[in-house]
């Protein structure tokens, strides 16, 4: 297992809920670029490369079920986190009313990103993912924030949800690897589950748009950047044709 993998995830999405402690001005425009870039590339990389290893399998014909599942479950979990995946803030006036549903539904939901990091062959998934948690984390810092803790307590909370996707791997990893016994049968619908995620979570992000459902030009040259760079990594990697199975 590779540390920088770990290192990269937990310091993105650490360092993203601390700046918000470093931004005076408002940074809105540039976290819904961001957003954009790695919701497109997270879409490209789940369909070029996660969709086609969970149906390397010889169970693939239930992969269906389970990227419906998760699908569905991304849309419950949204119903606690109000969004805050997809680098939205809300307004939270209740003083040090702990925002439980959105911690607990963020805190599993970036679990569940960081398991498809096993199958991570040509470290496709760490960038797109790592982005992805920067505006999250700020969001939540930002919530935090509006709702008057304490900056120590918030930073505690942001270490707790930047922890959640390298646990992930660390799991995913054992499981692939068969190190965590019993259960490495079941990996690829554990996968097929993430892939729903991440479908929900990209096309949510990719289908925002602002008035008359016009996509700015900005926001269009992200989405171009995301998936142009997710091609070039297929096409350059050398095995784009070749199945991985555990």
């Amino acid at each position: 297992m590779e540390i920088w993998k770990l290192l990269i995830l937990f310091f993105s999405a650490f360092l993203g809920g601390s700046a918000i402690f470093l931004v005076k001005s408002d940074k809105s425009q540039l976290l819904k670029l961001i957003l954009s870039f790695s919701g497109a590339y997270l879409f490209a990389i789940t369909v070029l490369h996660l969709i086609p290893d969970a149906y390397s399998g010889t169970d693939s014909r239930e992969i269906g079920i389970y990227i419906l599942i998760g699908f569905l479950l991304q849309i419950f979990l949204e119903q606690f986190s109000e969004g805050v995946e997809h680098g939205h803030i809300h307004k939270h006036d209740d003083k040090h009313l702990f925002p439980y549903g959105i911690m607990i539904s963020l805190c599993l939901h970036a679990f569940l990103e960081g398991m498809p990091l096993a199958k991570d062959q040509h470290n496709a998934l760490i960038f797109g993912i790592s982005l992805h948690h920067i505006p999250a984390a700020f969001a939540l810092a930002s919530i935090l924030l509006q709702s008057h803790f304490k900056r120590s307590s918030i930073l505690f909370y942001i270490g707790v949800f930047a922890i959640m996707a390298p646990l992930g791997f660390c799991v995913s990893y054992g499981i692939s690897n068969g190190s965590i016994g019993g259960v490495e049968a079941y990996f690829n619908k554990m996968m097929g589950i993430v892939i729903g995620i991440f479908l929900h979570i990209s096309t949510t992000i990719l289908f925002e748009s602002g008035v008359d459902h016009k996509v700015s030009k900005r926001k269009m040259i992200a989405v171009i950047a995301g998936v142009a760079i997710a091609l070039i990594g297929y096409y350059t990697s050398g095995h784009s044709h070749e199945v991985h199975v555990h």
